[in-house]
């Protein structure tokens, strides 16, 4: 069996008025990420992990924002559309860890959903993502409330 892992970041703007998705959900607030899709960063650097793991490039390459197609879209479509790849391949998920930087809104509370609609677009079991979350103690862009940040990192097996 081969074992590979894989490591995502990614950061987004927060504005005021814009919906907050987060993990495949809406978490409510006043702010929500700036992005050419839903800016969902939690997603995105899973799918960059997923895709780095089989050596696949990154989801810039796969979902250009350049693209019209990809305005606006769901988040999930695209964790969709990189698991069928990765599947392709011969890859499964072993486990993925993310940790998300926000100063607000507290994301704990919204973890275990997170983690349901996660499971279930990508076909593997909560038990396999770690979500944790994390302030900046109020330092650098996240501290100002200005963006969130995400890190994951995965590890995917191949028969």
């Amino acid at each position: 069996m081969k074992i590979r892992v894989g490591f995502g970041y990614d950061v987004h703007q927060l504005k005021e008025g814009l919906p907050f998705w987060l993990g495949g959900i809406e978490v409510p607030h006043t702010h929500g990420a700036l992005g050419h899709s839903d800016a969902d960063v939690l997603i995105h650097v899973i799918c960059d992990a997923l895709l780095g793991a089989a050596n696949l490039r990154d989801i810039g390459f796969h979902f250009p924002d350049t693209d019209p197609q990809y305005k606006g879209i769901d988040s999930k479509k695209l964790l969709a559309e990189v698991m069928r790849i990765l599947r392709e391949k011969g890859y499964e998920v072993g486990n993925i860890d993310s940790t998300i930087c926000l100063e607000r809104p507290k994301v704990n509370p919204h973890i275990p959903a997170m983690r349901t609609v996660l499971a279930q677009v990508m076909g593997v079991d909560e038990d396999d993502i770690s979500i944790k979350a994390t302030t900046t103690e109020k330092l650098g862009f996240v501290g100002r409330q200005e963006g969130v940040a995400a890190y994951a990192t995965v590890l995917v097996t191949k028969a």
